[in-house]
């Protein structure tokens, strides 16, 4: 069965008011929990007002209780940006405030202007040092002693100052146990991260700006990591993220994905613009006209947009080219402009389409195991 899901970096407008963005946010994940979505994805960057919510879980803990069912994600928390200890205390906290329902997402950093303020400009270090990272977070969630972790990059220890009669030195654990799910974020054809993931029986995520080819790369390379280690892994435990508008003409379509300042072509300029840094580009050597070119035709390449029966053709062909998974992840963008036309999105996607593509995928697997 087919799960919907929300994902959400944001990007917004970098001079909007943060507050009516944050509310927008909020919305969006009410709507998606009325309309019975499993989950909900927030990101973490610290230096850009483009993408204006550096905790995701401060985010998400503002909507516990204004929430039923709906499970909230990480997407992510960049490990190496932070102290295992104060990741692991504030997802432990956020664990049991919300009853279990987390999942704990994470990653080695995205934004380029983060690694800067960070001092983690080497894509290397970064990755060591989120390995090292979780495997001390999941030490201190595990251990009933003192705890000491040496490595390369991660170095603490709570020895001397241990008093468990008086829970001096001792960590909160967390709400699930042995502790909460834990996810990442694939990016890359035949993505080594992926491998690692099934190795690991991490939560793999594709996100919604990938190439469908390098997509489908993804769950044969977690698959082979997995089965490295003598596990099995599920195919439903796959995220798989699309940004997805429902319009009510395909011409209506073709006028925003062709807006050279609509939603989706100032969308991925942003994301060209961060991805030409975070590759060496300076930005005096930028050319904002001529990458907001390229952003259309990216738009272009990876929106699923039209009528109805359009985004239905779409997924269904996307489907074929990347293979079943269990979790379509919406992507959620701004709503200042066709705020209802993302409302009918997400409605028309859970009523209407999620059981067709539910059955759809259902088949491919019924096949596959024959």
């Amino acid at each position: 069965m087919l799960n919907l899901g929300l994902f959400m970096m944001p990007i917004h407008p970098a001079g909007k008011d943060l507050g009516k963005s944050l509310r927008e946010d909020q919305e969006l994940v009410l709507l998606a929990d009325k309309l019975n979505f499993s989950e909900s994805w927030m990101g973490e960057h610290y230096s850009s007002s483009g993408e204006p919510v550096p905790s995701p879980l401060i985010f998400n803990s503002s909507l516990i209780n204004k929430t039923k069912n709906i499970k909230f994600g990480t997407g992510v928390i960049s490990l190496p940006q932070q102290h295992p200890g104060v990741i692991a205390g504030h997802a432990a906290l956020f664990d049991h405030l919300s009853k279990g329902r987390f999942i704990f997402g994470i990653g080695a950093g995205g934004l380029v202007s983060d690694w800067e303020l960070f001092d983690n400009l080497d894509g290397k270090t970064r990755a060591l040092t989120m390995i090292e990272t979780v495997d001390s977070i999941i030490k201190i969630w595990e251990s009933e002693k003192p705890v000491k972790f040496k490595g390369d990059y991660i170095n603490f220890e709570v020895i001397n100052n241990y008093v468990p009669e008086l829970g001096i030195g001792k960590f909160i654990k967390p709400y699930q146990k042995p502790y909460p799910p834990i996810a990442v974020s694939l990016k890359n054809a035949n993505s080594m991260t992926a491998k690692f993931a099934g190795q690991k029986s991490w939560i793999p995520i594709s996100g919604n700006f990938i190439p469908p080819k390098d997509i489908s790369t993804h769950w044969p390379t977690y698959k082979s990591g997995s089965l490295e280690k003598d596990i099995v892994p599920d195919p439903s435990i796959w995220r798989v993220g699309r940004s997805i508008l429902i319009t009510d003409s395909n011409e209506e379509a073709d006028d925003i994905i062709n807006d050279p300042h609509g939603i989706f072509t100032e969308y991925f300029l942003y994301l060209n613009v961060v991805s030409k840094l975070a590759s060496g580009e300076k930005k005096e050597n930028l050319t904002l006209s001529t990458i907001r070119t390229e952003s259309i035709n990216k738009a272009k390449e990876l929106i699923i947009i039209g009528n109805e029966k359009t985004v239905l053709d779409k997924l269904i062909a996307f489907i074929d080219i990347v293979g079943p998974f269990g979790t379509l992840l919406l992507t959620g963008h701004d709503m200042t402009a066709h705020k209802k036309l993302w409302i009918n999105t997400f409605e028309k996607m859970s009523e209407n389409i999620k059981p067709i593509i539910s059955d759809y995928i259902s088949t491919k697997l019924a096949k596959a195991a024959e």
